[in-house]
């Protein structure tokens, strides 16, 4: 599981680009995909304290050098991957809080 200050600029159905935060990017053996859990860059939280996360899976492409250059993000498709990301989510978020307290 990656962590880090990455941004990532969506388009939408529109054609609006919209930057948001990358939460965090993992791998999933069992689908052979890797996913990405984000938010909208500057995003507040509500009146609950909870920020609306996105999920995607997403597909590297390399340059011609062999540097990563963006990628292709991609619809959750089954009720297994969001239970999967949910478990992701949850785990990701007990290990932040737990690294609050120390």
């Amino acid at each position: 599981m990656e962590h880090g200050q990455e941004h990532i600029t969506v388009v939408d159905e529109n054609g609006n680009e919209e930057l948001y935060e990358v939460l965090f990017t993992f791998d999933s053996e069992d689908f052979d995909k890797s996913y990405v859990l984000y938010y909208p860059l500057g995003a507040e939280e509500d009146d609950e304290g909870e920020i609306e996360i996105q999920a995607s899976s997403f597909t590297e492409k390399e340059d011609a050098e062999g540097k990563i250059s963006g990628g292709e993000l991609r619809p959750i498709e089954t009720d297994e991957e969001w239970d999967m990301i949910e478990e992701m989510l949850n785990t990701f978020l007990e290990q932040e809080e737990e690294n609050e307290e120390l």
